[in-house]
């Protein structure tokens, strides 16, 4: 078995997890592939290789992400690319991701014994069309997408479409499309319903809306959503995958989202249902 280590070093306890990953890893007969930026903080010994990220997650039959659920999302939708099952470990605060925290490397062993299940979440791609129709580009979320104004924080109208049907029309901060796994991040925030991560759909959340219809709607997981500032003269919109840096949307474009064809597959190792997971990440 290949395993790839992807930790996110800025994170406190990240270096000190990694190691103690390692360690833990080495107890089994495996190829450990840690991402080449650790190189300096790892003796070459011979027992470790070290590889870009992309080529690790390529290589690796298992990726094993340290950090926070924003490490965790960013490696997550490397790995689905290549259909590779992912264990996040918490090197950060709440993690809802995360497979492990720290004290609890024990069970990597369950790796190799098999004794353990995966969830496959849905994804959401995201795609941006120019005034003639034409695909420019495509990005894909695990957590949501939200749409808010390029520049400033001055309300902003956006018309939304569900199947070429209007759903409505929204004067406020923005809107978010979210997955299941995204109803218990920025969605949440803004007041949207939590949802289980079987329970395939989209969940649209207005943000700070200007109307008396302000409540979070719940599609089915097929629907084809269309979204697109109501005037044409409206400032830029853009548009935020995953809480990645903001991709700008020019005047006249629209976007759709709707479920991707890739899905991100998650390992537990762990017992603990949704439901425990999320009474204990919120509860600390």
């Amino acid at each position: 078995m290949k395993i790839a280590v992807i930790p996110n070093l800025t994170r406190e306890y990240a270096l000190k997890t990694t190691r103690q990953v390692v360690e833990e890893l080495k107890k089994h007969t495996c190829e450990i592939v840690l991402a080449d930026y650790c190189a300096e903080d790892f003796s070459s010994d011979g027992t470790l290789l070290f590889s870009d990220t992309d080529n690790a997650i390529e290589q690796a039959d298992v990726i094993v992400a340290i950090g926070g659920d924003g490490t965790i999302l960013r490696i997550g939708k490397i790995a689905a690319r290549y259909s590779k099952p992912i264990l996040g470990i918490n090197a950060g605060r709440l993690a809802f991701m995360a497979g492990l925290e720290r004290h609890e490397l024990d069970l990597l062993g369950s790796l190799f014994t098999g004794n353990y299940k995966t969830d496959k979440r849905m994804m959401l791609e995201v795609l941006i069309f120019d005034k003639d129709g034409l695909c420019i580009e495509k990005h894909n979320c695990i957590n949501d997408a939200v749409f808010s104004r390029k520049t400033n924080r001055t309300i902003i109208e956006l018309t939304v479409e569900g199947n070429g049907r209007l759903i409505n029309n929204y004067w406020g901060d923005g809107v978010i499309f979210a997955t299941p796994t995204g109803s218990t991040a920025y969605s949440l925030s803004a007041g949207g319903p939590v949802v289980d991560p079987t329970i395939e759909s989209i969940i649209l959340t207005p943000i700070c809306t200007h109307s008396l219809f302000s409540h979070s709607i719940i599609f089915r997981e097929d629907e084809q959503m269309r979204v697109y500032a109501t005037k044409d003269d409206e400032t830029e919109l853009c548009v935020l995958c995953d809480g990645e840096p903001p991709i700008p949307i020019g005047k006249g474009c629209s976007c759709v989202v709707q479920r991707a064809a890739a899905a991100a597959e998650f390992i537990r190792i762990k017992s603990d249902s949704f439901i425990e997971i999320l009474n204990s990440k919120l509860r600390n």
